[in-house]
């Protein structure tokens, strides 16, 4: 059986370190995965190509949202957060499903972060959209986003508005007034809350989406203020092991072997461009 993972650029993704750790610690010797050069425009005409042999995709942005036309089912959950990161093959339909929002709640708990009683999400992108949702599962009915522009956070607004989640917009020059909150959310890419650290030096926790380099700014000064730090691989590592158990079926996927694959990857590639 066949699985891969979309986007454009791909060569950087974990997912095929990730995808075949579990492979192997699964016994599906003959199941492969790769990573495949995708745009939005040849998105169609990939997925239309493919043959019985293909299990599943994982798809990077801006796939989670182009895929979704193009499938048969779509999950409740893809349809509330505006976008399938897993796509599932099976008796000749094409499932829409997304596992970041299980991979984000999954990665608060395995930091120990208890459920929040107030939070706040940096940036207002597809990546936030799934915090909304993992927020939701938590038990939040009210959150924050801040946004450099507020005309630009439409579709995160949406978002909120089908997930059932009253939504606060600020902008960053007010950031300082949002942050008496247990848990804070960057969804900001790397380096772009650099400037930032400052302010979120004593938060109680803080889940920052960026994996490499690591740790970010962010993330050193709110570890030297005392508070809880998540990185973006626990989130990676976890919608990983969820898409294996949806694409090949079987439950138990082999987390640590998974986690020790892409640790090594991270690694090595920091090495090299040390």
């Amino acid at each position: 059986m066949r699985a891969a993972v979309l986007g454009s650029p791909i060569a950087h993704s974990l997912s095929p370190h990730l995808h075949r750790a579990a492979y192997e610690g699964l016994g599906l010797h003959d199941w492969h995965y790769e990573a495949i050069e995708c745009d939005e425009a040849g998105l169609p005409g990939l997925i239309g190509g493919l043959g019985a042999e293909w299990a599943g995709l994982s798809l990077t942005m801006p796939l989670k949202r182009a895929v979704l036309p193009l499938l048969d089912t779509v999950s409740e959950l893809a349809v509330e957060v505006g976008g399938a990161n897993t796509v599932i093959f099976s008796d000749g339909a094409r499932h829409g499903d997304n596992t970041d929002v299980h991979g984000i709640v999954q990665a608060l708990a395995e930091a120990g972060v208890a459920p929040p009683r107030a939070a706040t999400i940096l940036g207002g992108g597809a990546t936030a959209a799934s915090a909304l949702a993992a927020l939701r599962e938590l038990g939040l009915g009210e959150v924050t986003l801040v946004v450099r522009d507020r005309d630009r956070a439409g579709e995160t607004a949406e978002v909120a508005e089908r997930l059932g989640v009253t939504l606060t917009l600020q902008t960053f020059d007010k950031l300082a007034t949002v942050l008496e909150v247990d848990l804070v959310v960057s969804t900001l890419p790397s380096g772009a809350a650099d400037g930032f650290a400052g302010l979120l030096a004593g938060v109680p926790a803080l889940f920052d989406v960026v994996y490499a380099p690591w740790p970010t700014r962010l993330a050193a000064a709110v570890a030297e203020g005392g508070g809880i730090v998540i990185g973006g691989f626990p989130m990676l590592l976890h919608q990983a092991v969820r898409q294996v158990e949806l694409m090949t079926g079987l439950p138990g996927a082999p987390v640590e072997a998974m986690r020790a694959a892409g640790k090594t990857e991270i690694v090595r590639r920091a090495a090299v461009t040390a």
